[in-house]
């Protein structure tokens, strides 16, 4: 277990840009992926915006099949590993099939395909549902439809642990490298934008009605998105061998559960300290070591605050010198893309020496009093960046990642 694990290629798919490139430029200027939804009708709902990809054609991306064939869910990973793929340079043809493997994360897989079924039967009756949907549901198609394409035969597995899941196969795809299951994984996170999720925090009244504050004073609640973050992730042996370009290390992570209840997060942020403090141990840092979080930051009130307690147990008088921000203020809450497209943010922020900002910051919250960035991007060298990640049912992740250096 002694391998060091790099990432050497990056795939995003998002609603403030396709492509790596795209991404970042729009991240760290602070454009908001905001608008209103189109793909059903809110009128029932006090909300009616939300976070969706734009100008997004999966036929653009694919060698085998339509978007006929396949969920959105499917579609948005398929594209981002295709992206992550090329930007590492690797080739297809260097890489051993049965060596390669797929770990990604999410929360309800291809929701979309049963909320169609349920619409069709609703419309026409049940003789009208295709049978072909059945088979686009099941959430493992993801990770499957990603090894078909590119033909990896490796380990291939979803792990749906919600808004947490990005970090969470981040994770085992580097424990399977380090075990020697694998020497290339594309790991990350994908979820498509869902009317149930939607509904749900309209239901739960977490749903903030026109922006995303994290942190601030005013904070309303967060905006449902969508996307997909894919990283290639191989062993440092592997890519100095092929010469690759190496965006940062990923040097440990941490998991934990509130075990306290399956929405609301531990008022004292239990799990999310636990989570953290993993990660530290696992990684063989020390707390002052970091320089900049990339923070769950949902912008709900509870979940704001109870981050930015754990935060300062674990950092204790280094809290104060963090640079910390939450994306989710542009890109909306991708469910189980989030945490690994905030990776790809952690990677590049290292990689490029900025930091994204939280926008639409504009009071101070007494509770949430540390560092977040607001509004302007800045840069500064980041060495070791920490990327936290929570769920429902109290699911907790902390990835670090670090500059590599040699």
């Amino acid at each position: 277990m002694d391998k060091r694990i790099v990432i050497t290629g990056l795939g995003v798919i998002s609603p403030i840009g396709n492509q790596k490139n795209l991404f970042w430029e729009a991240l760290i200027s602070g454009t908001s992926g905001v608008s209103e939804v189109t793909s059903f009708d809110t009128s029932p709902f006090k909300v009616h915006r939300g976070c969706t990809v734009k100008d997004f054609n999966y036929d653009d991306y694919t060698k085998n099949g339509s978007s006929r064939q396949i969920g959105k869910g499917s579609q948005f990973a398929v594209a981002a590993a295709k992206l992550a793929i090329e930007d590492s340079n690797i080739g297809l043809n260097n890489i051993d099939p049965e060596r390669a493997g797929v770990s990604i994360g999410t929360t309800a897989g291809e929701i979309q395909i049963l909320e169609k079924v349920n619409h069709i039967r609703h419309e026409n009756g049940e003789d009208s549902v295709d049978p072909d949907l059945f088979l686009m549901h099941p959430c493992v198609n993801m990770p499957s439809n990603i090894s078909i394409e590119f033909g990896f035969k490796g380990p291939s597995t979803i792990i749906p642990t919600a808004c947490a899941a990005g970090n969470y196969a981040i994770g085992y795809a580097c424990d399977l490298i380090k075990l020697g299951r694998a020497d290339i994984m594309l790991a990350g996170g994908s979820d498509p934008f869902s009317k149930v999720a939607f509904v749900g925090f309209s239901r739960l009244n977490a749903i903030a009605p026109d922006i995303c504050q994290p942190f601030d004073k005013n904070r309303k609640g967060l905006l449902v998105g969508e996307g997909a973050g894919m990283l290639v992730l191989e062993s440092l042996k592997g890519a100095l061998a092929r010469n690759a370009n190496i965006y940062a290390e990923i040097l440990g992570y941490g998991l934990s559960c509130d075990g306290y209840h399956i929405t609301i997060p531990h008022p004292e942020g239990n799990g999310v300290t636990s989570a953290m403090k993993k990660a530290l141990i696992n990684a063989k840092i020390r707390p002052e070591d970091v320089q900049y979080i990339s923070a769950h930051g949902t912008g709900t009130v509870a979940n704001d605050k109870a981050e930015t307690i754990s935060i300062k147990k674990v950092f204790g008088e280094h809290a104060k010198n963090l640079a910390i921000s939450s994306i989710k203020s542009m890109l909306g809450h991708t469910m189980g893309a989030a945490s690994a497209i905030e990776a790809i943010a952690c990677a590049l922020a290292i990689k490029e020496g900025v930091v994204p900002p939280t926008i639409n910051y504009e009071t101070k919250d007494p509770e949430c009093d540390l560092d977040f960035v607001p509004n302007v991007k800045r840069e500064m060298q980041v060495d070791i960046a920490m990327n936290n990640a929570y769920a429902f049912g109290g699911n907790n992740s902390s990835l670090i990642l670090k500059k590599f250096t040699g």
